[in-house]
């Protein structure tokens, strides 16, 4: 009779477990969706879009909250060990980068809404905008899809695509100083795109981030700071 409670304890942990994935995967949906609508807003300024994405970041911070929630009651009742612990750590790391790439997802519809009300002239020049949007988003799908599988490799890749993020960043800002000199015009609305743009360079940290928590749930290594052909020749070799 113990062993069969036993056997329905594990059960039940293992549901409440693959229930906290999925709420993981949810979030990231809505945020992966935030993302590239804020930049669609911005390129096409599109007030209306821009202010559905700015409204449903309550809905992003909702759900970090629940899961965080459930997280810590499972602590707290659960008592896990070993690789479950680790996979609750995880969830609550992510959650709370998952957040942030929804906040930045907001600064970035609420620069479209601010370049609108200037009457903004020259945001379609800035076709990188777009090209980095589209990065960031997929990083970020890629990363929860590693999540999902536990897949240490599709993890990996994503810490390199960040590296890929970070050029396409500053390529950006190097054609916006451009503009700015040789346009005095463009200034003010380039200023304003600089600071979307580094709302997307920090959406591509966010999605590193979550990856080396994918690491560290698989693999229990911490790989914060470490170079990442270390950390390819320790665990993939």
């Amino acid at each position: 009779m113990e062993q069969l409670n036993t056997r329905h304890i594990s059960h039940q942990f293992n549901n409440e477990i693959e229930h906290l994935q999925n709420r993981v995967l949810k979030m990231g949906g809505l945020v992966e969706q935030q993302i590239l609508r804020s930049v669609e807003s911005l390129q096409n300024l599109d007030v209306t879009l821009a202010k559905k994405v700015i409204k449903k970041d309550h809905k992003v911070n909702a759900m970090e909250v629940k899961v965080d929630e459930e997280c810590a009651q499972m602590l707290a009742l659960r008592q896990p060990t070993a690789s479950d612990l680790r996979m609750v750590v995880a969830v609550i790391k992510t959650i709370t980068d998952l957040e942030r790439i929804g906040d930045e997802a907001e600064k970035i519809a609420k620069m479209a809404v601010l370049i609108n009300e200037a009457d903004g002239k020259f945001h379609k020049r800035y076709a990188g905008i777009k090209h980095l949007g589209k990065h960031v988003a997929i990083m970020v799908r890629d990363v929860l899809d590693a999540f999902a599988r536990l897949d240490v490799d599709a993890a990996i890749q994503v810490v390199r695509d960040d590296d890929a993020a970070d050029e396409e960043y500053k390529s950006l800002m190097r054609e916006l100083l451009t503009y700015m000199m040789e346009d005095p015009r463009t200034i003010t609305e380039s200023l304003d795109i600089m600071w979307a743009a580094r709302a997307l360079e920090r959406i591509g940290d966010h999605a590193k981030n979550i990856s080396e928590y994918v690491i560290y749930l698989v693999e229990g290594k911490d790989i914060r700071h470490i170079d990442i052909e270390e950390v390819e020749k320790d665990i993939l070799s």
